[in-house]
């Protein structure tokens, strides 16, 4: 469970976040001073701070301050009222991870603190291509092939450096991790690593995303709003699936990198930002520059070091080990003991072709380790696996005639029920299958056990 410490000197507001926050599944405590928030810190490390600007005595900043010079990755959320968002300004200079402006919604609060969660584990996952047995400190990078052993190298030259770099490989071949390694072993690695996800997010809240905005520059913002430039200023930023970035961005990304300052959305104001850009991609960029939907210049940017990810179905003797770092891994968030695979279960899963590459591998593992009730994965597992994603076809036909019934039938005040009715059903057969485990259920569903909870109430 996540622990988070509420920072204010007002009790009311400390007893008010504590509720709600704690009503979302976090671990909270409170202080009601920056004296006290410091003693606190010190006994128990929590993984976000959301602390008030003003505060008698030691006010917010200098404890932001003292944090930031004691545990560096402790992410810290700034509360402010509006006639003093120039003080939150400036603690994102300080460290800050961001700031709300008094009053604030509780669903922005939530959203912000979810975030920041997980940028500190992003930041304290420790990614390492070092053999450790029962690795527990992070994640590793797995495989011994010549291609592996080759980006091993160029991590290890390019970490040290402010070097852009661009990785380039299929979906699901392991590129955020090679970026976080890159983090890791750099010299920022004690200042901020963001990622986004340039294809997940329309044009217009990437650009704000991106680049943050002014009071009144749309309909909607209310105040003004640091992005993840200015957030990150001094650590790394990842931009995953650089090659989906609209034209317009591109632009102003590409300014960025040349002189390190931008405007925010519908301001006037030059901000200046040191960060170091990683970006990553499974498009050609060549082609779509000449083709003119990347632009060219921004290419040759991003293209000072290169790094490419081989398809998994292109070093296949990485398969094994892979799927014995899988099986610890989930032992341990499953609670399971599985000793190993079975040699026909291995060579079953080496002669696939794995077009998602490592991502795939890993969802199967975990799958099939759910419903294993053996010692070893065996041949068996995987085939009913195989069967049921073969199924998969019959199930999006079936999804799209049940579509197609409904809109024959017409839709009308019937569109709830039926999502409503398949969720139910998904929640109580992921609790049959798991034995009423929530920690399971909810990890087959891929949602959080507070989620799984909330809609198991509404079951009932």
């Amino acid at each position: 469970m996540n622990k988070i410490l509420v920072v204010d000197d007002q009790k009311t507001v400390c007893y008010s976040l504590r509720r709600f926050l704690q009503s979302e599944g976090y671990d909270v405590l409170t202080a009601t001073s920056g004296e006290d928030a410091l003693s606190v810190l010190n006994d128990v490390k929590p993984d976000l701070v959301i602390m008030d600007v003003r505060m008698p005595g030691m006010d917010g900043l200098e404890v932001l301050q003292k944090i930031k010079e004691s545990h560096p990755k402790i992410q810290v959320i700034m509360m402010t009222a509006f006639s003093t968002t120039e003080k939150a300004i400036y603690a994102i200079k300080l460290g800050a991870y961001d700031y709300l402006a008094k009053p604030f919604d509780n669903d922005e609060l939530l959203i912000r603190v979810k975030d920041a969660i997980k940028t500190r584990e992003l930041m304290e996952e420790v990614v390492t291509f070092d053999e450790v047995k029962d690795y527990r400190g992070g994640e590793r990078i797995i495989g011994k092939s010549s291609q592996m052993l080759d980006i091993y190298k160029q991590i290890g030259r390019v970490a040290p450096t402010d070097a852009t770099v661009l990785i380039r490989g299929e979906s699901g071949a392991g590129k955020e991790l090679i970026a976080r390694a890159i983090y890791h072993y750099s010299n920022r690695a004690d200042k901020p690593f963001l990622a986004i996800n340039c294809s997940a997010i329309p044009e217009q809240l990437l650009e704000s995303e991106l680049f943050g905005y002014e009071r009144g520059a749309f309909t909607g913002a209310d105040s003004k709003r640091i992005g993840k430039f200015e957030q990150c200023s001094g650590g790394t930023l990842f931009l995953d699936e650089i090659g989906d970035m609209p034209l317009p961005l591109q632009a102003k990304v590409l300014r960025v990198l040349q002189d390190g300052r931008f405007q925010r959305l519908g301001g006037a104001e030059t901000v200046e930002t040191d960060v170091r850009i990683i970006a990553a991609t499974n498009k050609n960029l060549e082609e779509m520059g000449k083709s003119g939907a990347f632009r060219e210049d921004l290419y040759y940017r991003i293209n000072v070091v290169t790094i490419n990810v081989s398809p998994l179905r292109e070093r296949k003797e990485d398969i094994k080990e892979l799927v014995h770092y899988f099986i610890q891994k989930y032992n341990r968030k499953l609670g399971k003991k599985i000793k190993g695979i079975t040699s026909e279960a291995l060579k079953s899963l080496e002669e696939q072709p794995w077009y998602g590459n490592v991502r795939e591998l890993e969802n199967v593992i975990q799958k099939t380790m759910v419903f294993c009730s053996s010692d070893y994965l065996s041949s068996e597992c995987c085939e009913t696996l195989r069967l049921q994603k073969m199924s998969c076809a019959s199930l999006e036909e079936a999804i799209q005639n049940l579509v197609d019934m409904a809109f024959r039938d017409g839709c009308h005040e019937r569109f709830q029920n039926i999502v409503s009715t398949l969720e139910k059903n998904m929640v109580k057969r992921a609790m049959e299958l798991t034995k009423g485990n929530q920690v399971h259920a909810a990890r087959l569903l891929g949602i959080s056990r507070n989620t799984l909870r909330k809609k198991s109430e509404d079951t009932l």
